[in-house]
Order: C-alpha cells, then structure tokens, then sequence
C-alpha cells in the first residue's frame, strides 16, 4: 500500500511532467530520439543524450522477449490442460533451465512482435492497440472480480491498497521511481517517437493524464487480479517479488482454482501476453 501511494504521487507529479516534455519534443521536431535532441544543439552532449534514449529499448527488447517467450509457453500449458504440472515447484526452474525449450518461446514471442512492428506504428502498432487494450481491460476486469470475491480475499485487498507508514523506507520511494520510469516509459525514446506522429490539434496535457490514468489504473487492476488471490491461497509467504509471482505462486493459485483455474488462468495468461 505504501509502495502504491508513493508510485502515484510520483506519476502525477514527477512522471507526468516528463511525459509531457518528452511527447512536446517529439511532436516539434518531428524526429526520431537521436534527431530530436541534435535539433536543439549539434554538440556531442546533445548527440549522447539522443542516442542514450535509443539504446535504452534496444536493451529491455530482449529481456522483454525472453519473459514474453515465458508468458507464451504457459499460455501453451494451460490450453493444454497442465495447470497441475505447472504449479509443481520444479516446472518453471526446469523449463527456463532447458536452453532449447526457452528459445524456442523466445522465437515464438519475438515473431509475433515482429508481425505488429513490420506493418506499422498506424497499421500496427495502433491497429492492434485498438483490439488488444480493450480486450486486456475486460479479461482483466473478469479475473479481478474473480480474485476478490474469494474466501479472504479481503485482507489481500487491504494489504495492497492500504498504506502502512511502518513500512516507509526511502528505498521504497528509489524503488516506486524505477517503476514509474518503467511503467510510464520515461527516458526510453518511446514517448519522443510517439510525439513526432501526435497531431498539432493534440492537446499534449490532457492526452498525458490520460496515459497516467488508464495506465495507473490498469495497473491497480493487476494488481487486484494477483495479490488477493495469492493472499487467500498462499498468504504472506506466497508474495514473492519477481518471476517467482507469476511463475510459480499463481500456478499454485489457479491449481488449487480447480476446473475454474484452467480458465482464469487461460485468461490471466493472455492479457500478460497482450
């Protein structure tokens, strides 16, 4: 609860206000990073900065790649029906440990990347977009309302949503400021090149608390859809930060779901995928 009040005072404050220098820079040089910034100054400072922010996906791409493979393959398992022998505690240890078998999703999950990113930013990115995130919004919606009408599910609610001042540290702040970078897409390029397509009529203040708004609270659905449920099965001990949460706690969660897991967990699976 702590973590979440510090993130969101970040996001409105701090994250908003780079958010919105980051699309305006976009939108009025109408370049990419490494363009826009030698827009302002030919200087080898300014040149570093541009490409200091192009770099930067081109460094998360392949972890992002190897997750997504992760989130695929137990996309693959449930279809089929194995959600018992994915919460056994040795599945996710022995599938990321077979080299063959996590490159194999790897491939599978950068494909069909490289399927959105070769049409497009408009007939890509955007066309899916358009399909994806409202169909995340109601397969997120379902196993949220799921996991909080569980037995118990209520101390799982308080714990995520209530913030406890015992547990302030000023790392809990460092660490709500990475996520905001992440989450929000601060200093990655990302909200430069989305500007240099962002229409003049756009009103760059009002589109950004947008972005915060949906984005935030996409989150806080997320987080409603796991925390509950592993509170209710699992307790304390069950949260888990990391690979872990997902991977081998939830599993556990939905296994112990039943006949009922195997779809919501079908569900959880395809909206990490989107």
């Amino acid at each position: 609860g702590i973590f979440l009040l510090i993130y969101l005072i970040i996001a409105i404050t701090f994250g908003y206000t780079m958010m919105m220098s980051e699309n305006a820079l976009g939108r009025m040089t109408r370049k990419s990073p490494v363009g826009a910034f030698r827009a302002f100054s030919n200087g080898k400072l300014a040149g570093c900065g541009g490409w200091l922010n192009a770099v930067i996906p081109m460094l998360i791409m392949p972890y992002y790649s190897v997750i997504g493979g992760w989130v695929v393959k137990y996309l693959y398992e449930f279809l089929r029906g194995n959600v018992n022998a994915t919460a056994e505690d040795a599945f996710f240890g022995g599938f990321i440990s077979d080299d063959a078998s996590a490159e194999l999703w790897f491939v599978v999950f950068a494909l069909m990347v490289i399927v959105v990113i070769f049409a497009g930013v408009e007939n890509g990115v955007e066309r899916i977009s358009k399909i994806m995130m409202p169909m995340l919004v109601f397969l997120a919606l379902i196993v949220a309302i799921y996991s909080m009408t569980r037995p118990g599910a209520a101390a799982g609610i308080k714990y995520f949503l209530v913030p406890d001042m015992k547990n302030f540290t000023w790392m809990s702040v460092v660490a709500a400021l990475g996520q905001s970078f992440y989450s929000l897409s601060i200093a990655m390029g990302i909200l430069i090149t989305y500007g240099s397509y962002m229409k003049k009529d756009v009103d760059i203040e009002k589109a950004t608390g947008q972005v915060i708004l949906f984005g935030s609270g996409i989150a806080i659905m997320a987080g409603l859809m796991i925390i509950p449920a592993i509170y209710t099965f699992s307790g304390i001990e069950g949260m888990s930060a990391g690979p872990g949460l997902m991977f081998v706690s939830l599993p556990k969660v939905f296994a112990a779901m039943g006949k009922a897991g195997i779809a919501i967990g079908i569900l959880f699976f395809v909206t990490v995928t989107f």
